[in-house]
């Protein structure tokens, strides 16, 4: 399973650290590139909450197949890409297969995995995935130096076969309740709050479209959104259940994780124009240091159970929180002076804390729901992440468009500070909502009352 989310993350990481070449090959601004990001977050998130049904009703090996297929056509579209225009579009073909794979990919681990060993199967369900963020950079880097730039969207399609034959070979099919009917009323408001909602995040203040659209855009999301509300509160089977966020466990969370993955969704945008850009590196120098933080989540995989079961979910939420929050922020006071191995320690650091923190985070999700609620608690989280780290890519862009005084003034080291400072002091948001856990959140699904026993 984790075979996708490896490919899933090689290209999303390849993508980042190729932007400041895209700029140049598609004459655009470095900024307007997150358009190339968002896309694919926005055509995910808008299918996404039709996941869970479709993996029920289909079968979820089935659909996993189906999606990795989807996944790499959209890449291979992407290499042949001749404008942003195309780029955009072909991305969000890619988007619309990761939607299925990420949701239902984690739905077979979480129903196929006792509940006392969750925690470690989550770990090892996305240590492989950590391997996409670690050979991303340098891979991108590598093919800009002696290729094109479409082949960072080429090589997903070795990774993707192997992939598809090795879910075939390993995983079994899984029996699913039925889903009953589909709630086609709750996915079409969902669609338009979900767009309208990211629309509205990825053109705020930075002059794309005049401000009474912007204003328009705005009214229809919480229009929209308040209309799902109420419809997802009076029907039994919505497509997104929002009843689950009575869950203390599952609310923490989901809102938590979402602000501290505004984080992560702007570090990936920003730390390439960083480099590239603004301290001159070129593509290679800049994908081997930003490895640095692939190789901490790495490192942190094989940590994370024994951490959990030996503190807990709450004391590791709020503790990891707040040194992730923190040096999230510290690559604002990078600049030409600094020491590359003080810039690689910190990155080390950060993939460390932010691996623990989303262990701790997507595994105590599921800690106090019953196995009948997992397929749409998956959903969920699914639209809730990616969501926020699009809105973490839109909020990065902003306030770099803010530090540049709204024009095209040329992007140096000191630009980068309110941007990294701004995503720092949003992750730290997190930390009351975890401190609200009960101390023993969790414990039969991290081992830690067995433990005591």
């Amino acid at each position: 399973m984790a075979s996708a989310l490896f490919m899933e993350f090689l290209d999303s990481t390849a993508l980042s650290t190729a932007l400041p070449t895209l700029s140049v090959a598609f004459g655009t601004d470095p900024v307007h590139l997150k358009l190339a990001l968002t896309s694919y977050i926005l055509a995910l998130a808008v299918l996404a909450p039709a996941s869970g049904w479709i993996a029920d009703r289909f079968g979820p090996r089935r659909v996993f197949m189906t999606a990795m297929v989807v996944f790499l056509a959209g890449s291979v579209l992407c290499g042949f890409s001749r404008t942003l225009a195309q780029l955009v579009i072909f991305r969000a073909l890619q988007g619309l297969g990761g939607a299925l794979m990420v949701p239902v990919g984690r739905l077979i681990v979480v129903n196929s995995a006792p509940r006392e060993k969750l925690v470690s199967a989550m770990s090892w369900f996305t240590m492989p995935a950590l391997v996409g963020p670690l050979l991303g950079p340098p891979l991108a880097g590598l093919i800009l130096g002696v290729a094109d730039w479409p082949w960072i969207f080429f090589i997903n399609v070795p990774v993707g076969l192997l992939g598809m034959w090795a879910v075939a070979r390993f995983v079994p099919p899984l029996e699913q309740p039925d889903p009953g009917p589909f709630d086609s009323k709750g996915f079409a408001i969902s669609v338009v709050a979900i767009t309208a909602l990211m629309g509205a995040a990825e053109t705020l203040g930075i002059g794309l479209v005049p401000w009474p659209v912007q204003a328009g855009i705005t009214l229809v999301a919480v229009g929209a959104v308040g209309a799902y509300v109420r419809h997802a509160l009076r029907t039994p089977r919505p497509v997104l259940d929002l009843r689950l966020f009575q869950v203390d466990t599952f609310r923490a969370s989901m809102m938590g994780g979402a602000l501290v993955r505004i984080g992560l969704g702007a570090t990936p945008f920003l730390l390439p124009l960083l480099f590239q850009v603004a301290l001159g590196w070129g593509p290679l120098e800049a994908g081997l240091v930003t490895i640095g933080t692939g190789l901490g989540a790495f490192a942190c995989k094989p940590v994370a159970p024994a951490l959990i079961r030996r503190v807990g979910f709450r004391q590791t939420l709020v503790a990891s929180n707040l040194l992730t929050a923190a040096l999230t922020a510290v690559p604002a006071f990078f600049g030409l002076g600094t020491p590359i191995p003080f810039i690689i320690a910190t990155l080390v650091c950060s993939g460390f804390m932010r691996s623990l923190q989303f262990t701790a985070t997507n595994t105590v999700a599921y800690a106090d729901l019953p196995r009948e609620s997992v397929s749409n608690a998956s959903t969920l989280a699914v639209v809730t992440q990616q969501m926020a780290l699009s809105v973490g890519i839109s909020f990065g862009g902003l306030m770099l468009h803010v530090a540049r005084g709204g024009g095209d003034v040329r992007l140096t080291p000191d630009r980068f500070v309110l941007p990294f400072v701004a995503i720092g002091l949003v992750s730290s948001l997190a930390g009351p909502l975890f401190r609200r856990l009960r101390p023993d959140a969790g414990e039969h699904i991290g081992g830690r009352a067995a433990a005591r026993g």
